[in-house]
């Protein structure tokens, strides 16, 4: 699995977590859905400035976003 996709699949795992719609998420972090779509299959490489947008909208730091498993040995896709 490439890094779009392990980005892509935490947004959605974070916003079903806190049970939103991607029009909620889209819209809370000022993006069109479409593209947050594309950012969450992992078609859209997504820019760390808008990673800061949707954590911020997920009520959480970049750090939090990070933290998680997936995101341990990059490099070993």
């Amino acid at each position: 699995m490439n890094i779009k996709e392990k980005v892509g699949l935490r947004i959605k795992a974070l916003r079903d977590l806190n049970g939103l719609s991607q029009t909620y998420l889209s819209f809370d972090s000022d993006m069109d859905r479409s593209y947050l779509s594309g950012v969450e299959k992992g078609h859209r490489n997504v820019s760390i400035v808008n990673i800061e947008k949707i954590a911020n909208a997920l009520g959480i730091s970049v750090e939090e976003f990070f933290h998680d498993e997936s995101f341990r040995n990059v490099n070993n896709d």
